[in-house]
């Protein structure tokens, strides 16, 4: 059994129908209810680790194999000496009776001595734990009648809860609720495969802590649906025979009167991930006050028309496009996007590209001349490239984001809860890192500078590896963002100290915190 904290190494996640090949192929090697049997055994040694002192334990069973799996979970935790509570809503007999396997595992409960009823407990009654074992994978719709009731009393007790394999009301595919009902569970151990929806949406709120146990069933196949990545790298201690130009240069294009900020704070994060050398072209007016240098950072080399440099300039260069850009950013993009080398679009850059389809256009076909793009968008930036709504990009966050990357032929990262990383030919991967004090306003300038500048640094690839490259950089500087924000803290992590944190993350050699 593992602790899926921060992750330190990739996790594969399968989505429900790779589950069930996995669930049917085990089915046919181990013996009949042997597969429910080590489920519940894995719940109650979990329940036993992290409620060592419970003594009543109420566990909520649904009609099905979920339900069976508390069963067998309550067997046990009663054989341990625990009293145990049960409610069970399955029945024996009728037009749908209990599976097989879940009626084995309730004559063992009741053998065993576990109380069991189809009654919810009393108000009055007082437990040290629950389990949620009310619905699994295999749920579609939103939970109702006595289901709904259960929801509503577990999440209203005062005790801790674990929930079997995924919060009941989750969608294990996408993470969203599939109604109002949901459990809000302390952990969750996730069995014989990692479902995406219990780290994206809002599945990061409602699982808790996430464990997972394999059962035994070490199955190769089919492949993962994506990857759960996280894994933070300190910087490598730099040669003695390099100078500035060694490590790549970024150029920041963006900042256009009232938003200066937001290409600073890109500019910032890409200094401090350690690009050689940083420019900004601030899309305003140059008498505006501050225009020049950064007084704060004078390393950071201020340029009103970057973008207008040789062609061999902007080819050599990681560029930074969009932070705070406005409306004066479009007619900087085609140049851009003809003749940069890598670039990063973000923000008003995507804006712009989703409202006109000559810049789509070429957008697309960088792919083909083996340039390189990683595009940024939060939800509401993705739906208007996709031309959908903010609520159909988050039902079903995987798709959306592999949706963009089949529309631009790009990399592109997804914000928001567990921040997912597409490319062409790639597994998805989806980001374990970070929280909700990331929600403040810059922090996605940062990430963008912080991961242009960890792109510059990237020795040049040749044409069919370069945007693998890209992948990884995007990967790797999306785990470093949320990294810097852990453990979470109350209140919103300000974008300036965020810069700070990367800084010193990288530079001590600290993944996580």
């Amino acid at each position: 059994m593992h602790r899926i904290l921060a992750p330190t190494r990739p996790w594969p996640l399968h989505c429900t129908a790779a589950t069930r090949e996995i669930e049917t192929r085990a089915a046919r090697r181990f013996p009949s209810h042997a597969l429910m049997q080590r489920a519940g055994d894995a719940v109650a040694r979990l329940t036993l680790a992290v409620a060592p002192h419970a003594h009543r334990i109420w566990v909520a069973a649904g009609p099905g194999n979920n339900g069976g799996d508390g069963l067998e979970a309550a067997a046990c935790l009663q054989v341990a000496g625990k009293q145990v509570f049960l409610t069970w809503l399955g029945t024996t007999a009728g037009d749908r009776p209990a599976p097989a396997d879940a009626l084995a595992a309730r004559e063992r409960a009741i053998a065993a001595g576990v109380q069991i009823s189809d009654h919810l407990p009393s108000p009055s009654d007082s437990f040290d734990f629950a389990i949620d074992a009310l619905l699994g994978i295999g749920t579609t719709r939103a939970p109702d009648g006595k289901l709904a009731e259960c929801i509503e009393q577990l999440n209203s007790s005062d005790c801790q809860i674990l929930a079997i394999d995924l919060p009941t009301g989750l969608d294990a595919d996408t993470g969203c609720r599939l109604g109002q009902a949901c459990v809000r569970a302390d952990h969750t151990l996730s069995l014989l495969t990692l479902k995406p929806g219990l780290f994206t949406a809002e599945g990061r709120d409602h699982a808790g802590a996430v464990w997972f146990d394999e059962l035994g069933v070490n199955d190769g196949e089919p492949r993962p649906d994506a990857w759960l990545s996280g894994a933070s790298t300190p910087a490598q201690l730099r040669l003695h025979a390099r100078h500035k130009g060694s490590f790549g240069d970024v150029a920041v294009v963006g900042g256009a009167s009232g938003m200066a900020g937001a290409a600073l704070l890109a500019a910032r994060a890409a200094q401090a991930a350690g690009a050689g050398r940083v420019f900004v072209e601030w899309l305003q007016d140059a008498d505006d006050a501050g225009f020049g240098v950064d007084a704060l950072h004078p390393e950071l080399m201020m340029r009103s028309d970057w973008s207008r440099s040789d062609a061999e300039v902007l080819a050599s260069a990681t560029v930074v496009c969009g932070c705070g850009g406005g409306d004066a950013v479009r007619n900087r993009l085609p140049r851009l996007l003809s003749l940069a080398g890598r670039l990063v679009l973000d923000a008003d850059a995507l804006n712009a590209v989703a409202a006109d389809p000559q810049l789509l256009t070429q957008l697309r076909a960088r792919a083909k001349r083996s340039l390189a793009t990683v595009l940024t968008p939060h939800p509401l930036e993705a739906s208007r490239l996709l031309s959908c709504d903010t609520a159909t990009v988050q039902a079903d966050r995987l798709k959306a984001a592999r949706e963009l990357t089949e529309l631009t032929h790009c990399v592109v990262v997804l914000k928001g809860s567990g921040s997912i990383i597409t490319a062409p030919g790639q597994v998805p991967h989806l980001n374990g890192t970070g929280n909700g004090s990331l929600a403040s306003g810059g922090t996605g300038d940062v990430l963008a500078g912080w991961l242009g500048g960890r792109w510059a640094q990237a020795g040049k690839q040749e044409a069919d590896k370069e945007l693998t490259m890209a992948f990884s950089t995007a990967s790797q500087a999306v785990a470093d963002h949320g990294a810097a924000a852990e453990p979470m803290q109350h209140g919103a992590l300000p974008a300036s100290e965020l810069i700070q944190r990367l800084r010193r993350d990288l530079r001590c050699g600290r993944p996580a915190r």
